[in-house]
């Protein structure tokens, strides 16, 4: 299944509710994804631009993306960042297509 990393920043007043009431948000982004048929593989805690960052798998990109939606649509977040991630095989693949794709930069013939 393909891999994505998904990035979100709580807004202001989630982040009081949780400083009030804390609570795992990670089993409840797992119960989603796995209602829309993937797989969560790990949810982390981070500093600075996002808040939260979370590796999961899901059946296609249109599921991916009605996942961002479904949790930017809930208002608690100010931002979503759903980033597709490529195995290393599938980054060689692309990187082999690249070169004979017959790309030429502006200003070259």
């Amino acid at each position: 299944m393909p891999a994505y990393l998904v990035q979100v920043s709580y807004a202001a007043p989630a982040l009081s509710t949780l400083i009030a009431n804390p609570q795992n948000r990670a089993e409840a982004v797992r119960k989603v994804v796995k209602n829309l048929g993937g797989k969560t593989i790990g949810t982390w805690l981070s500093f600075g631009e996002y808040d939260t960052v979370t590796i999961i798998e899901m059946p296609d990109s249109v599921t991916a993306a009605a996942f961002a939606l479904a949790i930017a649509a809930g208002g608690s977040l100010k931002a979503v960042k759903t980033t597709p991630l490529l195995s290393p095989e599938e980054g060689l693949a692309a990187v082999e297509k690249a070169g004979t794709c017959g790309y030429k930069p502006i200003g070259t013939k």
